[in-house]
C-alpha cells in the first residue's frame, strides 16, 4: 500500500508521523512524507521517502519567531493565538494543498495521513469523496472539539462544574470569538474561496476532526475531557518512541538510582528563552540533595541553557541538547514540562507524574489536562518562580496521589496497541484508490 504522510514542518507535528512512517515501513508499505526541507534527514532515517512542501509551506517550525517575527512581540493570549493560527496554518493552505495535489499525481497513495493542523487537506475534505484518497488525521494535540460546556479553545479551562461556571465560559467564549475565531474564520473563508469552497460551520481545528475519514487521537480517553466525541474520533493510545534519535549523554552513568531524577523540558518550539522554565527549574531544584535534574534543550545548544542560569550550573544538574527518550523515561521520577502533548503522553505511558508550566500554543490546554486527570500539577503560568517549581516537584515526588493517577493512565494507555490500531484503520481504506489528485 502507498501511504502519503503530510506534516506541518514542526517537531511536535512531525514526530508522531515519523513514528507512524517507521511502523508502516517496517510492515512493508511504501511511505512518502511531505514536509519541510529542514527535516529531510530525519524523515529518511525513519525509512520513508522525502518530498518537500512548495513555497511558503516549506518553513522551519523549530524557529517560529523567524517564521512569524511578530509573535516575539505579542504576549501569550488571544492576539498571539490569532496571529499564530493565521500566519502559520491558514496562510499556508494554498501551498500545502498544491504540494499535496502534485505529489498524489506522482505517488497515487491509497491513504493520506496528516497531522491535525495541516489544513492543506481542507479543500480535499470539502470536495467530492470519490475524487480523493482516504484522509486520516492524527491528533498531535488535545482533541480540538467544541465542548458542551461552551469553553473557548486554548485557554486551559477545565470542564465546567456548575451552571454558573458555564455562564462565565459563555462570556469568555463571546470575547474569544471576537478576538480569534471570527477573524480566523474570515481569513479561512477567503483562502477556501480560491478553491471554490465555502468555509465549514466550525473553526478550522474543529472542522478537521469532523471532516476527516478517521481522526486518530494519540492518547487514551482518560487524558481527555469526557463528552460525546464526533464519530470520526478513534483513540489509539500513545505512539511508540522512535529509538536512536540521540546518543546516550556522557553522564548517563549518573542515573544510577541513588537520587530521584527530574527531567526538565521546554520542548522544541517555545524554547527560544530558557529563562522561562529551564532556568527557574534549575534554580528551584539546586538545593535538593536527593534530586538529579536532567535538562534537554530540544535541539538548542548547551550554551543557551547555561545562559538561562544565574551563575554556575547547579552541581545536581545534567544538560543535553537532545536525549534518547526510550532510554531516559524509564529512569526518571518526575517531569517538569511546558506542556508538549507528545512528550507528556510519552511520560504518562510509563506512569511519570508531571509539573506543567506553559501558556503558548496548545500548552495551557495540555497542562490543564495534567491537573484535571490528577497526574500532576498545573502551575498555570508561562513564568513560574523557582520556589513554585520546587514545591510542585516535591509534591509529585513525595505525595503518592499524582504518581498513582499517572500509573492509572499508564495502565489505560497500555491497553492500546497503537501500531495495530493504526494498521487496522489503514487496511480498511487500503483498497481505495485516488481517481484524481485530490
Amino acid at each position: 500500500m502507498k501511504v502519503l504522510l503530510c506534516s506541518t514542518p514542526a517537531t511536535g507535528h512531525l514526530n508522531p508521523l515519523l513514528a507512524i512512517a517507521r511502523m508502516l515501513a517496517e510492515d512493508g508499505h511504501e511511505v512518502m512524507v511531505l514536509s519541510g526541507s529542514a527535516f529531510r534527514n530525519r524523515i529518511v532515517a525513519a525509512g520513508a521517502r522525502f518530498t518537500a512542501l512548495p513555497g511558503s509551506a516549506d518553513f522551519d517550525g523549530r524557529d517560529l519567531r523567524g517564521v512569524v517575527p511578530e509573535l516575539a512581540r505579542i504576549p501569550p493570549g488571544p492576539d498571539w493565538l490569532r496571529v499564530a493560527i493565521e500566519k502559520i496554518f491558514i496562510d499556508r493552505i494554498p501551498d500545502q494543498h498544491r504540494g499535496l495535489r502534485e505529489k498524489l499525481r506522482a505517488f497515487p497513495a491509497s491513504v493520506v495521513i496528516a497531522d491535525d493542523m495541516f489544513f492543506g487537506v481542507l479543500p480535499s475534505l470539502l470536495g467530492p469523496r470519490a475524487e480523493r484518497p482516504a484522509i486520516v488525521l492524527c491528533g498531535t494535540s488535545i482533541l480540538h472539539c467544541t465542548r458542551p460546556d461552551g469553553a473557548p479553545a486554548f485557554l486551559g479551562l477545565p470542564p465546567a462544574a456548575s451552571s454558573e461556571q458555564e455562564a462565565v465560559y459563555a462570556r469568555m467564549a463571546e470575547a474569544y470569538d471576537a478576538a480569534v475565531d471570527r477573524p480566523v474564520g474570515l481569513r479561512l473563508a477567503a483562502v477556501l474561496a480560491e478553491f471554490g469552497f465555502r468555509s465549514p460551520p466550525w473553526p478550522p481545528f474543529d472542522a478537521v476532526v469532523r471532516l476527516a475519514d478517521t481522526y486518530l487521537q494519540l492518547t487514551a480517553p482518560g487524558f481527555e475531557y469526557p463528552f460525546a466525541y464526533p464519530s470520526t474520533v478513534r483513540f489509539v493510545g500513545a505512539l511508540p518512541i522512535v529509538p536512536g534519535q540521540a546518543p546516550l549523554p556522557p553522564w548517563a552513568g549518573d542515573l544510577d538510582g541513588s537520587r530521584k531524577v527530574v527531567l526538565v523540558t521546554q520542548g522544541t518550539v517555545a524554547n527560544h528563552d530558557f529563562g522561562l522554565l529551564v532556568g527557574p527549574a534549575l534554580a528551584g531544584l539546586a538545593g535538593e540533595p536527593d534530586i538529579l535534574t536532567v535538562v534537554t534543550g530540544g535541539g538548542r545548544g548547551l550554551d543557551a541553557i547555561r545562559d538561562a542560569v544565574a551563575g554556575a550550573v547547579p552541581a545536581n544538574a545534567r544538560l543535553a541538547s537532545y536525549l534518547p527518550f526510550e532510554w531516559l523515561l524509564p529512569r526518571i521520577d518526575a517531569m517538569v514540562t511546558n506542556g508538549g502533548y507528545g512528550s507528556v503522553n510519552q511520560a504518562l505511558s510509563v506512569g511519570i507524574p508531571l509539573v506543567g508550566a506553559g501558556l503558548t500554543e496548545d500548552k495551557a490546554e495540555v497542562n490543564a489536562r495534567i491537573a484535571w486527570s490528577g497526574a500532576g500539577i498545573d502551575l498555570a503560568t508561562n513564568t513560574p518562580t523557582p520556589e513554585a517549581i520546587r514545591r510542585a516537584v516535591r509534591t509529585v515526588l513525595d505525595e503518592p496521589g499524582h504518581r498513582r493517577r499517572a500509573r492509572r493512565l499508564a495502565a489505560e494507555l497500555a491497553g492500546y496497541d497503537a501500531k495495530a490500531e493504526i494498521l487496522q484503520v489503514l487496511t480498511r481504506y487500503g483498497g481505495s484508490r485516488s481517481r484524481s489528485a485530490a
